[in-house]
Parts: C-alpha cells; sequence; structure tokens
C-alpha cells in the first residue's frame, strides 16, 4: 500500500508557488446520495515535525479503515491552513451527469476555502472551469499528500451524510452501505424501490424507474 509523501509540494514551494490546495472527489460510483469533494491547503512543511507526525498514517481514503479516516480528518481540518467539502445532490447528478457533478463538486470545495490558493494538485483530471493553475496527477490520491488529505475529509464528510439519512430513509442500509451497490443495498431496492436519494440515470434504478411500455 503506498504512502503519499509531500514531494510535489515541496517541489512547488521551492518553486516560489505559495497556498497550494490538493482536491479530490468521493461518491462518484454510488447507487445512492450525493457525490462530495474536499479541498485541502496544507502548511509548508519541510519535515515531518511531532505536530504533523499524523500525517505518516496519512492514505488515500479508500485504503483506510472508517476509524482511521475519522481520526485523522479531525488532524486534517485542526492543522491544515484551509480545508472545505461540498456536495453535489442527486438531482444534479441526473441532470448534469457525474463527471461534471464531480467538476462542479471541486468548484465548491475550491470556494469553501479561507484561504486563497494559487495552484491546484488534481487526483486525474483538470479543471477547465478554474483559472488557476494546476496539475493533474494520475492515482494522485495514492501518491500526493494533500490529495489524500482531500479525499479523506470528502469521504469522512459524505459517509456522515449518508449515515444521517438513515433514518430518513430506513431499510436502505445506508448507515453501512452509504449508497454503494452491495448485495443488501440491491436486496433493499428489489423490496422497497428506489427513494429520492437514488440516482436515477444510474443503472440499475434508472430501468426501476423507466416507464414500461404496452405489449
Amino acid at each position: 500500500m503506498r504512502a503519499p509523501d509531500l514531494v510535489a509540494e515541496r517541489a512547488l514551494w521551492r518553486a516560489g508557488v505559495g497556498f497550494l490546495a490538493g482536491i479530490d472527489e468521493v461518491g462518484r460510483g454510488p447507487l445512492a446520495g450525493p457525490v462530495a469533494a474536499g479541498a485541502v491547503v496544507l502548511p509548508r512543511i519541510d519535515r515531518i515535525t511531532k505536530q504533523f507526525r499524523w500525517l505518516r498514517d496519512v492514505r488515500d481514503s479508500k485504503q483506510l479503515t472508517a476509524a482511521a479516516r475519522e481520526e485523522l480528518s479531525g488532524y486534517i481540518w485542526r492543522h491544515s491552513l484551509a480545508a472545505g467539502v461540498a456536495f453535489v445532490p442527486v438531482s444534479v447528478i441526473d441532470r448534469i451527469g457525474i463527471a461534471e457533478a464531480s467538476r462542479q463538486a471541486w468548484l465548491g470545495a475550491i470556494s469553501e476555502l479561507v484561504v486563497q490558493p494559487v495552484h491546484l494538485l488534481l487526483d486525474a483530471f483538470r479543471l477547465p472551469a478554474c483559472r488557476l493553475p494546476q496539475t493533474a496527477i494520475i492515482n494522485g490520491d495514492e501518491k500526493i499528500m494533500s490529495i489524500a488529505c482531500a479525499s479523506i475529509i470528502a469521504k469522512v464528510a459524505r459517509d456522515r451524510l449518508m449515515a444521517e439519512q438513515h433514518g430518513e430513509y430506513p431499510g436502505y442500509g445506508f448507515v453501512t452501505n452509504k449508497g454503494y451497490a452491495t448485495p443488501e443495498h440491491f436486496a433493499a431496492l428489489d423490496r422497497l424501490g428506489p427513494c429520492q436519494l437514488h440516482r436515477r440515470s444510474f443503472s440499475p434504478v434508472r430501468e426501476m424507474v423507466m416507464p414500461r411500455l404496452p405489449l
């Protein structure tokens, strides 16, 4: 399991670049719930001091347990120069598609930052709607510290939101599956049909809500 590092950030800091924001999104693939994005501006860290030794435990959010993500999320919010999370709801995902919805979530997360970054570090894709200088890195959430931190706070925020929706939409198991396509979730869909949190543009939900033509 690869550990992200600060090589990209330090190269930009040495080149005179100031505030750098790592950006990542979570929730592209679920059948239900919003897509979320995180943005994190780390302070210039020339070496891992005691205050920042938690950075050694940072990984892409998918590689961490829920408990580890929760703990690291607290450190990230406390010790970053700025952090932000934004959601794009199901209705927008169904209207503009998940790729554009993810980009809208990135923009929303950037707008939540209390300091203005001058350069973006992005996981895999650039953000054309933003004029800031950008570096897109394939598998950036596994390689780049600030991107990995962004993935963690976005994942924790989205998981909390989906757990809260369990009370509003009981029976789908959102507290455990977070809207992803698990056997439990498929069984609930078969039994209950889609709820308001389900993405109508995603299969098999799409097929469930399509009007059936008469034979």
